[in-house]
């Protein structure tokens, strides 16, 4: 994903900065700051606190005003993920059952899930570690925007995630994706034992998620187009 990829790219020292920069207000709008300001909450040099902001910068993670004293600041949705998967690592070391739950709207899809969730290479590989066929189809739903800077913290999920391979047919090349244990809820009523796939090169946005499951959930949850429901993340099946 890309987000990921920016977050991958900086340091744990400049990860800190960008913590920092948001406990200072970057994190809710523009906040000022100085370098000087910043190397001494980061014990460092005035020098090496402006080399983080450039890099921040520069992956993505923040966006900044340059003034004659100083600069205005504020969190990128790329930079807020970032930090959103710190936290959630965090959750994992001092809680057990470190759960993440998106809110959305149901809204139609392309078609191309109905194809490549039906193609040998998956469909054997959903039943050895999923357990069941899906649905030839994928539920689409658009986050919330709050969702959307939650999301990142799928990437630190560990219970309830299951790895599909990639895979070759003949001269086509198919790549992996990640399955995430998921319960729906919505106004109709709950469904457990769905899953949210994430293949890891995909057209799609940080807005949106796909969920598969050997129901056509639109049909057991009598879901229409601008419904709302709430995925449930990180549990055993969840």
């Amino acid at each position: 994903m890309a987000e990921s990829a920016a977050a991958s790219s900086v340091s744990h020292d400049e990860l800190a900065a960008l913590k920092r920069i948001g406990l200072d207000g970057g994190l809710s709008g523009r906040t000022k700051v100085s370098c000087s300001g910043l190397a001494e909450r980061l014990d460092a040099s005035a020098q090496t606190a402006s080399r983080r902001l450039q890099r921040l910068d520069e992956a993505g993670l923040l966006n900044r005003e340059l003034l004659a004293d100083g600069q205005l600041v504020t969190l990128t949705d790329a930079g807020v993920s970032a930090l959103r998967r710190e936290y959630a690592d965090y959750r994992r070391l001092f809680e057990d059952d470190a759960t993440l739950s998106l809110d959305g709207t149901v809204t139609s899809g392309m078609g191309e899930g109905r194809h490549y969730i039906s193609l040998s290479g998956y469909m054997r590989q959903f039943r050895e570690r999923l357990g069941y066929e899906p649905f030839p189809g994928t539920l689409n739903v658009e986050l919330t925007a709050e969702s959307v800077r939650s999301r990142g913290e799928m990437d630190a999920l560990e219970t309830g995630t299951t790895r599909i391979d990639g895979w070759e047919d003949g001269d086509r090349t198919f790549g992996p994706a990640t399955c995430y244990a998921a319960r729906i809820d919505a106004d109709a009523g709950s469904y457990d034992g769905a899953h949210v796939i994430v293949p890891d090169r995909t057209h799609h946005d940080e807005t949106q998620l796909e969920l598969i499951a050997p129901v056509k959930l639109r049909d057991e949850l009598a879901l229409e187009d601008g419904d709302g429901l709430t995925v449930h993340l990180g549990g055993e099946g969840t």
